[in-house]
């Protein structure tokens, strides 16, 4: 093979059309956008919402106020699954202090909830604002214990 051989991919390269350069260059006078309207505008499609004339389909929506859209008392938990916890040494007492001294909370001020993934097999006392049914027989199956914190 020798570079006099080298050629682009089929379809690599396109043709450049130099618009709007006369008849005789194949796209002249409207450059092949049609004639007149939105489409043959520069900048073409005008902005995300238009809907050509049509009342806006987030001007049709209603305001969505009140609790039944925006709880006023929603909380945000940090989730820890058991699989997590299984680094811990057997008789640890976990808070969440601890679980945020190791980094395993995403915010340290929302409370935390304990889910049931993954197997636990050593005893463990959890202090924790929510337990899920199946973490708590997994943690008292392994010989640990769930304290909820109020």
């Amino acid at each position: 093979m020798k570079l006099n051989d080298l050629k682009p991919n089929p379809g690599a390269k396109k043709i450049h059309r130099r618009l709007g350069r006369g008849i005789s260059a194949g796209q002249g006078k409207s450059s092949g956008r049609g004639t007149k309207g939105e489409g043959a505008r520069e900048g073409k499609g005008g902005h995300i919402y238009r809907q050509g004339g049509n009342l806006p389909f987030y001007r049709r929506l209603p305001f969505m106020r009140g609790e039944g859209f925006n709880p006023p008392i929603s909380r945000e938990f940090n989730e820890i699954n058991l699989d997590k916890l299984s680094s811990f040494k057997a008789g640890t007492e976990i808070t969440p202090d601890i679980l945020a001294d190791r980094n395993l909370l995403h915010k340290k001020s929302n409370p935390v909830a304990i889910l049931g993934r993954g197997e636990i097999k050593v005893a463990l006392i959890i202090h924790a604002h929510r337990v899920t049914k199946s973490a708590k027989e997994k943690i008292e199956a392994a010989g640990g214990k769930v304290k909820i914190i109020a």
